[in-house]
């Protein structure tokens, strides 16, 4: 029997689905080491800081966050010494930006994901290895054509 069109990408689209449900669960392992001293969402707003400094509004609007949520979240990243405000003209203007700590925590993180997938990469058979990263590399192209959408990863 010859599958109706799209059945096939949906069929896959499962199988991708299951599988970067595992890839998730590997890359954010580092995130829930018990030395990691913020949680996930706070760990969000920092990699948005690594591309640069931004307002607080902005902030907000890449988190989908209401701008209240995300001055709040900035107090708790800046008494933990990762976030530091600078003050513009008014109150409006202040942009918030990471610290040499905040950077380091992000560095050390992407060293441990890296390793983690280093570890189950490692374990898989070469052309296993070769044809996920062809895959992949195909899939982000797939994502970046108009139509497909238009995603980026986190750092």
């Amino acid at each position: 029997m010859v599958a109706p069109p799209g059945q096939e990408a949906a069929e896959s689209a499962a199988v991708l689905d299951d599988a970067a449900s595992t890839l998730v669960e590997v890359w954010s392992r580092p995130h829930n080491a018990t030395d990691v001293p913020v949680p996930s969402t706070q760990l969000r707003a920092l990699f948005v800081l690594e591309r640069g400094p931004v307002n607080v509004s902005s902030l907000a609007a890449e988190l989908e966050a209401l701008v209240s949520s995300a001055s709040r979240l900035c107090d708790r990243l800046e008494a933990s010494g990762l976030l530091l405000r600078d003050p513009g003209r008014d109150r409006r203007e202040v942009t918030v930006r990471l610290t040499p700590d905040g950077q380091a925590l992000l560095d050390r993180l992407r060293l441990r994901r890296r390793e983690e997938l280093t570890r189950v990469l490692a374990s898989m058979p070469a052309p296993a290895r070769a044809a996920l990263l062809w895959g992949l590399a195909e899939f982000q192209e797939a994502a970046a054509e108009p139509g497909g959408g238009s995603y980026s990863m986190l750092a």
